[in-house]
């Protein structure tokens, strides 16, 4: 699951709030993110503030030795480090409409923004969603393979875009609105949509992985959240309720039922064990577009649209704290993490409904169709 919500930026001059495109090119070329200013005359009025961004960055640095925004208070213990550079699709591989556009943007599926009718898809359409999400699943488990204490997200983002490469998929986050990574790698109090780095995961950390992949016109979306090293028994406990509360929704998958039900027994299981439910990141509709209607919502009491019908291809991806339900945003524009700075864990599945039911199509194939971080406990 990625947001196709396009990025608005506020001018940073004190007591102007205009929208802002221009960045400081000094913050541009040390690799600082953020420093929007609406106008010249807003940067110049700035500059005797703004500067000082440059001399922390210079003189004080993160305990990684990187720190692209010193003046960004974090929420909890987790901190960027350096990335790589893109890595290359090569040009054989057929790629979703968003991959070689300049900002990342899907005409296909803006065309369609706000449109609530959900496509029931063909015979035809059916086989490609589950050709897609086979492979989507093979691409997950090559990352939970090396997914442990000591290894870096972006190595982790390394083995999913290989792993695609040699499926002939194109993983889809690549680009989509201008995500820099093939895979979202989401650590501790990062809700979802982390970006791989050069941070190596520590002894006790949960890790989400978040895969995409586009092979032949469908995209096959699947996420889990995997244990490193020694775990604490109460965040086992988030991760193993968080994938409970996943079952229990797909348990009521079928013709007939409505969408908004599905936050509803989600909220009811969480709840009870004391956790809360993130509200600003839904399950959606998944086939040739990578988001499409239905909208699906994981918290309870939702104003979602529609009922299910054989045919109707979605996600479920339930994303439950530890503390509070509410996020933030790092200044890439990506990372949403805890307000408070407390853990936080994702599973999510591609589901087909069928006529009695509905096909698990990202579901993995061994032991018995149970995630990874249940091999570990």
């Amino acid at each position: 699951m990625m947001t196709d919500v396009k990025i608005q930026h506020s001018c940073e001059t004190e007591n102007c709030q205009n929208a802002a495109t221009l960045q400081c090119p000094v913050c541009l070329k040390m690799g600082i993110q953020g420093s929007y200013f609406c106008s010249q005359d807003c940067f110049k009025g700035s500059w005797k503030t703004h500067k000082i961004i440059h001399a922390l960055a210079k003189g004080k640095d993160s305990e990684n030795g990187y720190n692209p925004w010193p003046y960004y208070t974090f929420t909890g213990k987790l901190r960027p480090f350096l990335k790589s550079e893109k890595r290359p699709v090569p040009v054989a591989i057929a790629r979703p409409d968003y991959a070689d556009h300049k900002e990342g943007h899907s005409k296909c599926e803006e065309a369609l923004r706000g449109n609530t009718t959900i496509k029931i898809l063909d015979d035809e359409e059916k086989e490609g969603m589950r050709v897609a999400c086979r492979l989507g699943r093979e691409v997950l488990d090559e990352a939970a393979r090396v997914c442990d204490v000591g290894v870096t997200t972006d190595e982790i983002d390394r083995i999913v875009h290989e792993a695609c490469i040699e499926r002939e998929c194109y993983p889809s986050p690549l680009n989509y609105y201008n995500f820099p990574k093939s895979c979202c790698t989401s650590v501790n109090e990062v809700i979802c949509h982390g970006i791989p780095d050069m941070r190596p995961l520590e002894d006790g950390d949960i890790c989400n992985v978040d895969v995409t992949v586009y092979h032949r016109g469908f995209h096959g979306d699947l996420n889990e959240t995997f244990f490193v090293g020694n775990v604490k028994e109460q965040h086992k406990k988030l991760v193993q309720v968080t994938y409970e509360a996943l079952m229990k929704a797909i348990e009521i998958v079928k013709p007939g039922q409505r969408y908004r039900e599905i936050g509803n027994v989600i909220q009811k299981h969480v709840h009870a064990h004391g956790y809360s439910v993130v509200k600003s990141y839904c399950g959606h509709g998944i086939h040739r577009l990578f988001h499409t209607a239905p909208n699906v919502p994981h918290y309870a009491k939702n104003n979602a649209v529609g009922v299910m019908k054989a045919g109707h291809c979605f996600t479920i991806e339930p994303m439950i704290s530890e503390g509070t339900w509410r996020d933030v945003s790092w200044p890439d524009d990506w990372t949403a993490v805890t307000a408070d700075g407390l853990y936080s864990a994702q599973f999510e599945q591609t589901l087909l409904v069928t006529e009695t039911g509905c096909d698990i199509l990202t579901q993995r194939k061994s032991a018995n169709g149970n995630p990874h971080f249940m091999d570990k406990l």
